[in-house]
């Protein structure tokens, strides 16, 4: 009698487990419109529209995103897609958002996702680095849009900004279903990590960088206040550096700061310390040219202080590829000068290849 009680509550238990997560996948069917016109950071053309999305990735965490669209798409036909994620630390209503709309006025569907634990997606601790997971994210979008009824899922590709460009060569390398892949003023997140620009960095500096987080995680552990690292600053005074100084003008000024819900302007940009040395075991490059013969499109400014990481990932990768050179551009001009991103280089290569 004990055992069929424990067995009737045990499948009490797996069907209220069952019901929920129905519950839970059918409200990341949903799309809820959004009204782009509360939003400072980037602008969105009257022809496009769009729509707040959740899914979820592999680890059943949810991923939240902007979903644009022409606004007189034809849903009953199929469509091409491009997934764009935002720069490492930052929120897709920064510059993600800014690429996504305006592909979308050319024509594209866009979807601009919140990398896991940043902005309104899933993952905890806050500002927590997981290479591996924001790859991932990146797949559980071509999943999400890849089961659209108006998307053709073998006309799926990908724009990396910043940090995601590594974070979406990562995931292409695994996931052939991203046709065609472009990266903008792209760092490769591992090398810059391991060695800083320019191989400014020595062994002996990132030993003292890794010691010191590994001590932090007994802090951490035994209920010490996070430590939180690198990212941009906060004040400007005559010693600050001119990359910082770089930053500062996008993050810390009404050009592109933006302060998610449930964070504070403090934590935005920095990753927590004991999370942040996971990239030092991040090669997002190697077998870079696995991804032949899809095309690769490497996109950066002449004047870019990250242009070297566009420059090795060119090197390294297989044809079709090209490294495309904006002239007069700095690395975080790309994010949002929208009269220096070359939105018609964009809709060409994905046009001849989605």
């Amino acid at each position: 009698m004990k055992t069929v009680i424990i067995i009737a509550m045990m499948s009490i238990l797996t069907i209220g487990e069952a019901f929920a997560q129905a519950k839970q996948y059918k409200k990341t069917e949903e799309m809820e419109q959004v009204n782009p016109k509360g939003y400072t950071t980037f602008k969105v053309s009257n022809n496009v529209k769009m729509y707040k999305v959740t899914f979820r990735n592999q680890y059943k965490m949810n991923v939240v995103g902007h979903l644009f669209m022409p606004a007189n798409l034809d849903k009953s036909q199929k469509h091409a897609a491009i997934i764009v994620g935002h720069p490492m630390g930052a929120v897709k209503e920064q510059s993600a958002d800014v690429y996504a709309s305006n592909m979308a006025e050319r024509g594209f569907v866009t979807l601009a996702i919140d990398l896991s634990f940043w902005g309104e997606s899933d993952g905890k601790p806050r500002n927590a680095v997981s290479p591996d997971i924001y790859a991932e994210n990146f797949s559980a979008a071509v999943d999400y849009l890849g089961t659209r009824s108006f998307i053709d899922r073998n006309r799926i590709g990908a724009i990396g900004i910043c940090g995601s460009g590594s974070f979406v060569i990562s995931a292409a390398k695994i996931d052939p279903r991203m046709k065609a892949i472009a990266t903008v003023s792209m760092y490769d997140m591992g090398a810059a990590n391991r060695n800083a620009l320019n191989h400014s960095q020595s062994i002996e500096q990132r030993k003292n960088i890794i010691a010191e987080a590994a001590e932090q995680r007994y802090v951490e552990f035994t209920g010490g206040k996070t430590k939180y690292t690198s990212g941009t600053v906060h004040k400007l005074d005559e010693n600050t550096h001119p990359i910082q100084r770089e930053f500062y003008d996008f993050y810390r000024t009404p050009r592109g700061e933006y302060t998610p819900k449930g964070s504070s302007r403090e934590l935005t940009t920095h990753p927590t310390l004991t999370s942040n040395v996971k990239f030092m075991n991040f090669y997002p490059f190697n077998d870079i040219e696995t991804i032949s013969p899809r095309p690769l499109l490497f996109i950066t400014g002449d004047h870019a202080h990250s242009k070297e990481f566009s420059e090795d990932a060119y090197k390294r990768a297989a044809e079709p590829k090209e490294l495309y050179i904006v002239p007069n551009a700095g690395h975080v001009d790309l994010y949002d000068k929208t009269d220096l991103i070359p939105f018609d280089k964009l809709t060409m290569f994905f046009s001849k290849n989605l």
